[in-house]
């Protein structure tokens, strides 16, 4: 049987590795090794920091929106309740952002919420 040289093919692969791990510190982007180590973990923690992100933005709002409701003596979850009831439909991200940039906006949307 005839030998098999891969020169090509694992060059082709090693550099495609070594590329993902550029900006990485010392051996870590040089040495084909320790940087495929590097890259899968790297890739792994995107996998799951991309789904992550969403949670913490999410929970990052809600405080937002709990700290300012409090303000005008209502707790995050009295607001919420009462916006469904008033039928407000503004998500979370948009409260949040109206109560650090709108504060006489956002001091209506309580008192519109007060009134149910």
């Amino acid at each position: 049987m005839a030998r098999v040289k891969r020169g090509n093919v694992a060059r082709k692969r090693r550099k495609k590795i070594l590329k993902l791990a550029k900006g990485f510190r010392g051996s870590h982007s040089k040495l084909f090794r320790t940087a495929n180590q590097q890259v899968m973990k790297a890739l792994r923690n995107a996998y799951r920091d991309r789904r992550k992100k969403k949670r913490d933005f999410r929970r990052l709002w809600i405080t937002r929106i709990n700290a300012a409701a409090r303000i005008h003596g209502m707790s995050y979850s009295q607001l919420i309740g009462k916006l469904k009831k008033v039928d407000i439909a503004l998500n979370r991200k948009m409260l949040a952002q109206i109560a650090i940039y709108d504060a006489d906006g956002f001091a209506k949307i309580v008192e519109m919420a007060a009134k149910a």
